[in-house]
Formats: C-alpha cells, sequence, structure tokens
C-alpha cells in the first residue's frame, strides 16, 4: 500500500488544478494553489481523511482566481502559506530556487518537493518538483501543449522560453507535468510529451517569442481583483 496520497481538484470558473499531497503516516499534507471558491470542498476532504494541513502554497500570484490560502489557515490554524520571496506576495514562508519543502519528516519516507525558479509568466513563478513521485507542479509557467501568457505582471517572452527549457524540460522525459490550469478537460502530461508536442516549445527561441507577442487574448476578467487579494496571498481574512 502506497505511503503517500495525491489528490487532483478542479475548479471551474477559473479552470484551475489545485493539489492535496499527504504522507498517509504521519497524516500531514500540503495543498498547492487552493482557490477561495472550493475551499470548503477541499477542507472536507481533508477533514474526511484525517489529515493536517501544515502548507498552502502558490505557484505564483494568479490573475484569475483569488487564492485559498487564507481561508485554509482560518480553517486548519496550523498552515502557513508559502510564495517565492520575489513574488512580492504576503506569506508565512518565502522560497526561492532550490529550497525544499517537506512533509512527513518523521516518518519513514517523507515527501519532499524541490522548489524551482521558472520566471517569465510572472517573476515569482515556482515550479514544485517531486521527484520520488516522479512529477513537477508547474503552475502556470508550462501547460498541456501551451504555456502561460507573458502580456501582463511582469511577463517576459524570452524568460519563459529560458525557465521552460533550462529548469523543466531537463527532469527525466517520464517525470508528469501537473499544471495549474487547463481548458480542455485533459489533467496531466509527460515532460516527454510537451517537449515533443506542444506547439510553443517545439519552436526556435525567436519563434516561440513571436507567437507570444501576437497572441492577442482577452483581459483576464478577475485579474483587477484577483491581483491585489493575492499579493496578500490570502492572509487577509476579510477577502471575498
Amino acid at each position: 500500500m502506497s505511503k503517500h496520497f495525491l489528490r487532483q481538484f478542479f475548479e471551474l470558473e477559473s479552470s484551475t488544478y489545485t493539489y492535496l499531497l499527504a504522507d498517509l503516516t504521519t497524516k500531514e499534507a500540503l495543498i498547492i494553489d487552493p482557490v477561495v471558491n472550493t475551499v470548503e470542498r477541499d477542507a472536507k476532504i481533508i477533514q474526511q481523511l484525517g489529515l493536517q494541513l501544515r502548507y498552502a502554497l502558490n505557484t505564483h500570484i494568479h490573475a484569475d482566481h483569488i487564492t485559498g490560502s487564507g481561508k485554509l489557515k482560518t480553517l486548519f490554524p496550523g498552515c502557513q502559506s508559502i510564495i517565492s520571496n520575489v513574488s512580492g506576495a504576503k506569506a508565512d514562508i518565502y522560497i526561492k530556487d532550490g529550497d525544499l519543502i517537506k512533509i512527513g519528516e518523521s516518518g519513514k519516507t517523507p515527501i519532499i518537493l524541490e522548489c524551482r525558479s521558472t520566471p517569465g509568466h510572472t517573476n515569482g513563478c515556482t515550479c514544485f518538483i517531486w521527484h520520488d513521485y516522479g512529477a513537477i507542479f508547474t503552475g502556470d509557467t508550462l501547460l498541456i501543449r501551451g504555456c502561460g501568457r507573458t502580456d501582463f505582471q511582469q511577463g517576459n517572452a524570452d524568460q519563459l522560453y529560458t525557465s521552460i527549457h533550462t529548469k523543466i524540460f531537463t527532469l527525466p522525459e517520464y517525470y508528469k507535468v501537473y499544471p495549474a490550469h487547463d481548458y480542455t478537460g485533459q489533467t496531466c502530461s509527460t515532460i516527454l510529451e510537451e517537449k515533443k508536442y506542444n506547439p510553443r516549445l517545439t519552436k526556435l527561441r525567436e519563434e516561440f517569442i513571436d507567437i507570444m507577442t501576437n497572441l492577442k487574448l482577452c483581459y483576464p476578467k478577475q485579474i483587477d481583483k484577483a491581483v491585489p487579494a493575492n499579493l496578500l496571498c490570502g492572509l487577509q481574512n476579510d477577502i471575498e
């Protein structure tokens, strides 16, 4: 029987994936990219499984939804929020490239996530790599057959191309890719698939930059509300 637990949740309005990881021996857990709209659902699962939520991680300052970190902290008083030290957001714990996040340390096989800085979508974008499981949680940096946009929030297509090719595509090709969003119903991918079939990232750098410059995407409908709230990393209990 596996001593580790991974559950993927979906939030419909922003097409966001949230991930719950737990060590079933110690019952310690962490959650990645929680959404305020679905905190009650996620908290119910955590409580039903008898888990102790230690950390709420955000891969970056989201522009399409408000993080559930603050609400989770009110429901689970021992929970601490985590975000990149260059994100500009408030949090309990700040991480940088190469840091490790651990839960279940008192057990035989703790869950260890490597923090890997991947700027380009935003300055503070961070991917979390679970080497023992062969998985990476990519936030908006790398999506399934796509990537995060670069036309706002410190976006930089050249930087994003470098981040993906040097920090993500250098992982073993069998590693699973778990993104923060998908808009077509897919739940995960692999490093190999994205290296071979991602229509943007199979291009040379100059063509990639041109593609990203000319996407002509709509202005995110929640950005004016989400970004100010997420700069607080959900620590303000009265955020609606």
